[in-house]
Formats: C-alpha cells, structure tokens, sequence
C-alpha cells in the first residue's frame, strides 16, 4: 500500500509540476496539420520568419568568430522548444545547424517530420521529438549551443519552471532566444480583439491576455536564473501586408536574447569559501605556497 501511495504521488507531482499547459494542447490539436498554409491561422508566424531568422542568425554570427559560407551556422546545436509544425526549424537547418525541435503535441511533429522529408538535407540535420521541455532535461543537460523558445512563453503553465529548464539543457555561455507578447493594454487591444476577433489571423482563443509575460518580468526571471539578457527589441506585425518589422516600443510583442553565465562565472561552494579565505587573510592571499 505504501509503495501504491508513493507511485500515486509521484505521478500527481510530476504532472501538476510541468511546463506542458493541457488547455493549450487542446487549442493546438485542431491546427496541427495547417502549419505549412502559408495562407492560414499560421500566416503571421511564416512571416515572422524574415525577422526572427536573421536575428538569430546575426545574432550568433556577432558572438562567434567561425564563419562557415553558405553555412553560417553550421557546428552549432539548436534546440527549437515548442517547434510546432517546423516553421522556424527548416530554416535554422538550412543555415547549417543541428535542430533538434521538441513539442509535446505528437501531430504537430508528425506534420513536422512529414514536411522536412521532402528535403534530403534538413532530413538529416533536424530531428523532431514529441516531448516537453522537463522530459528531455536529465539526457540533455548542458547540449546545446542555443535555445529557440518563439512564440511559446506565453502558452506555458510554468515560467519559471520553463526557464530554469531552459539553463539546465544550454551550456555555459549558450544562448537563449525568445520571442514573445507583452502584457499591456495595447496587446490586449492588437494581439486578441483584433488579431483573433476582428480581422481573424490568428485563431480565436489562441492567446490568453492573463497569461502575456511583460519584458521586465522575463528579465527578471533570466537574471535571477543565471542568464544575462543582451537584447531586448520590440515588433511590429502589419495586418495590411503581412509583414513584422523591428521597432523601439515593447508594448506589443518582442524579441529577447539572454546568454547563460558561463563555468567561471558560476561560483561553487569553494568559491565562496577561498574568498572568503582571502578577505580573512589579505597578507597570504595569492602568495606562492
């Protein structure tokens, strides 16, 4: 009985404590096999590509000093959270990078695997995987090279959660890439009312305002978990031409790249204790023994 009432548990808390929001699987269901209409409820986040590849591309072409020519990423291990049906995975491949896109919707990485099939090339640069995030932790830890979370906080049951998720698969100095919606009057006005009820390019029901993440709260969460944010821009969506553009203002939605502190920076137990250690003894510190 005992061993029953451990299992019980065991199995309550790995459930009520997951990233994986189940009201948010339902509302992704129906979709699954209409993410290459390019034409379709997916037609904002195709677009969105023409700004949040060459981000992520520049980005990490900036940080590195390895420049392969017509694969600029090449060498690089991407993990694309939330990848859906492979929007923005196919194009990472095709700059030269080793995707891994993870979703826990199994028809989305069905339409995902089916659609990269077609491409000998991304067929052995990106692999898909129906998981979560938490899942794949412990035969993941410290992977990759960067984390590709577009379009995904805002459907998560735990951010916090999510995030130090995100730091435990990235290795030190990796980088983080998120784009998301701000929590504001305006976003509310844009990105629900006229995006899901009006003009109707994204599906009603989609996005829940409650659960939009303001840009100070997720820098606080990066920082507090070991991340330094470098970047912050604001995005602009067009109905009129479906098209995104880079601006000043937040207040709508918006990119973030944050860098996860590398080994040195991460200071241990015996950090601590040397520096302690040498403010007790500043005459000895440092000396040759």
């Amino acid at each position: 009985q005992l061993s029953l009432f451990r299992l019980t548990m065991k199995r309550l808390f790995s459930t009520s404590h997951s990233s994986v929001d189940s009201k948010e699987m339902k509302k992704f269901q129906l979709l699954a096999h209409k993410w290459w209409d390019e034409e379709g409820e997916y037609s904002a986040l195709h677009s969105m590509n023409d700004i949040r590849v060459p981000f992520i591309r520049d980005t990490l072409l900036n940080m590195s000093s390895n420049y392969h020519l017509g694969n600029p990423l090449s060498g690089l291990k991407i993990l694309d959270v939330g990848c859906g049906g492979g929007l923005l995975s196919e194009p990472l491949g095709r700059l030269g990078a080793s995707v891994t896109g993870i979703d826990p919707l199994e028809d989305n990485i069905r339409t995902a695997d089916q659609h990269k099939s077609f491409d000998p090339v991304l067929a052995k640069r990106i692999q898909y995987k129906s998981s979560s995030l938490e899942e794949i932790v412990e035969e993941c830890m410290e992977t990759f090279d960067v984390i590709v979370a577009s379009e995904v906080v805002e459907h998560v049951a735990d951010l916090e959660m999510f995030i130090k998720c995100c730091s435990q698969v990235l290795k030190p100095e990796g980088s983080l890439f998120i784009t998301t919606i701000n929590k504001t009057q305006l976003s509310y006005v844009l990105g629900i009312v006229v995006a899901e009820k009006i003009i109707g390019i994204v599906p009603e029901g989609t996005h829940e305002w409650e659960k939009f993440v303001p840009p100070e709260q997720l820098e606080h969460l990066l920082e507090s978990n070991g991340f330094s944010v470098k970047t912050v821009n604001g995005m602009l969506y067009n109905p009129l031409w479906g098209s995104w553009s880079w601006m000043e203002s937040t207040s709508i939605n918006y990119a973030m790249h944050a860098v996860k502190s590398g080994a040195r920076e991460q200071s241990s137990p015996t950090d601590a204790l040397s520096e302690l250690e040498s403010e007790q003894h500043p005459a000895t510190a440092g000396t040759a023994t």
